[in-house]
């Protein structure tokens, strides 16, 4: 079995931590974000990978190269003009048509049962199954409605936030209970397994989105489109706060206040916690800071007061779209 890893977005919602790479390039514990969705893959046995790319190519390449090192072979499928994540397929189906392949978004870190999806979509003949899961805090992400049968009836909107603190503090960026919640709604985790008669319903040579230009055809065509809900732990990165709630997470999982890259220098009377270091990242004496995450080679002065929020290099930043610059450093207030 193939896969193909979706890798090509711009970031806008991790800005500025991707203004020099793409968001599946940004380090998550110090291993690229992508990294982690290689390794889920061949876990699961599949080896014959494909990534698509079009911001940032290098920050993939030169981090995965070939893709030895994980014991898989790499294929890269380079978008001049962004193909949205039917788009992106389309441009390799002849890759994608010898049988039943995997898709997944290169922005998640997660421990839901892969095989178990694949053997529903194989076991009920599916043309699609998605891999859903309830989403306790109602973020942010479209309400998928299922029927009966589990078939994907409708991609709704929004769901309403929660007014239970309790509930939105232990759903936020995937730290959901994995109980089941009474009326919470699913949502789509970016994992897909995909017939090759998929393609009978994507678009030729264009931007398409899987869920407004591909599965609403499928499914109005009879066409067994189906959920696979699963309770595993599930982690999304796609925005500042997530990424930032989730290394925090994984960090005191393992008994650490900070995760710190190679060459961070915190000098004495500095205090550091919660906090995201990159590469390369110096804290002067007397400096504090929390709930931050610190990019490569930023300095913070002595004294100074750094608390929710991302700091980066101003040099990198060729537009700056908010923040406020202070020395050499442009500081986004979370």
């Amino acid at each position: 079995m193939k896969a193909m890893i979706l890798a090509a977005g711009f970031g806008t919602r991790l800005w500025p931590l991707t203004e020099d790479r793409t968001k599946p390039a940004i380090p998550f514990l110090n291993r690229p974000l992508i990294a982690y969705a290689v390794d889920y893959l061949a876990q699961a046995g599949i080896r014959d990978l494909i990534i698509n790319l079009h911001h940032q190519p290098d920050s993939i390449t030169s981090a995965l190269g070939d893709g030895s090192q994980f014991g898989v072979q790499i294929q890269y499928s380079y978008e001049e003009e962004i193909l949205g994540s039917s788009g992106a397929i389309d441009k390799v189906r002849d890759q994608l048509m010898d049988g039943d392949f995997v898709v997944i978004n290169g922005k998640i870190v997660t421990k839901i049962d892969l095989q178990a999806a694949i053997a529903e979509h194989k076991g009920r003949q599916a043309m699609a199954t998605l891999v859903l899961k309830e989403n306790a805090a109602r973020e942010r992400f479209s309400i998928v409605e299922i029927d009966e049968r589990n078939y994907i009836s409708r991609f709704a909107g929004f769901p309403q936030p929660p007014t239970d603190e309790t509930a939105i503090a232990e759903g936020r960026g995937g730290l959901a209970p994995v109980a089941r919640t009474e009326g919470a709604p699913l949502m789509f985790v970016g994992i897909q397994v995909l017939s090759p008669r998929i393609f009978e319903y994507v678009p030729r040579n264009c931007f398409s989105h899987s869920v407004n230009d591909v599965y609403p055809k499928a499914m109005a065509a009879g066409e067994a489109v189906i959920a696979h809900i699963t309770t595993g732990d599930w982690y999304e990165l796609s925005t500042i706060e997530r990424y930032l709630e989730s290394s925090i997470h994984f960090a005191r999982q393992q008994g650490m206040t900070n995760v710190s890259g190679a060459d961070c220098v915190i000098e004495e009377k500095a205090t550091v916690e919660d906090s995201i270091l990159w590469n390369r990242v110096t804290v002067e004496c007397g400096a504090r800071v929390r709930q931050a995450v610190l990019a490569d080679d930023v300095r913070i002065p002595s004294d100074a007061i750094i608390e929710r929020a991302v700091v980066v290099r101003r040099d990198i930043v060729r537009q700056i779209e908010r923040g406020e610059v202070v020395g050499d450093n442009l500081i986004i207030q979370l």
